[in-house]
């Protein structure tokens, strides 16, 4: 067990591509720890015994707990593939269409309900500039005017 309880949420605006690219680090053994106390399955995210299904929770819980408006509106958050690194998932979304950020608000409630300790950072790269906001169960969610 680790005794820090912290994700990492890496969001970089590409406006090239008009898309966000984000990419988050989950311990493995929280994901799972909220997956079983959420949908009462016991789930192996990470493991060699991984199951399509057990994927399928998992972006289901990441979804209902992770959001992003930009100017306002909601936005649909695109997940692409996960992998792992050591005892950390890393997994890799986007949000398509996006020709300008004015604002960029962040809510992110993940793991809030399994640990009173968790702090979610999120880091963003918008217009070059460097962003950083760190959400607790206090503090759910974050306005960027980038």
């Amino acid at each position: 067990m680790h005794k820090f309880y912290v994700s990492i949420y890496q969001i970089n605006y590409v406006p090239e591509k008009k898309m966000l690219q984000i990419t988050s680090r989950i311990f493995m053994d929280d994901l799972n720890d909220i997956l079983k106390s959420k949908y009462n399955q016991k789930t192996n995210i990470g493991e060699p015994n991984e199951t399509p299904e057990d994927i399928v929770l998992m972006k289901k819980y990441i979804g209902g707990n992770f959001s992003i408006k930009i100017n306002g509106q909601q936005k649909s958050i695109n997940y692409l593939s996960k992998e792992l690194e050591g005892n950390v998932v890393i997994c890799y979304y986007n949000v398509k269409e996006i020709s300008k950020i004015k604002t960029l608000e962040i809510q992110n409630t993940t793991l809030f309900d399994l640990n009173s300790d968790q702090q979610n950072i999120i880091q963003t790269t918008i217009y070059g500039k460097k962003h950083s906001l760190l959400l607790t169960p206090d503090n759910v969610k974050g306005l960027l005017k980038p």
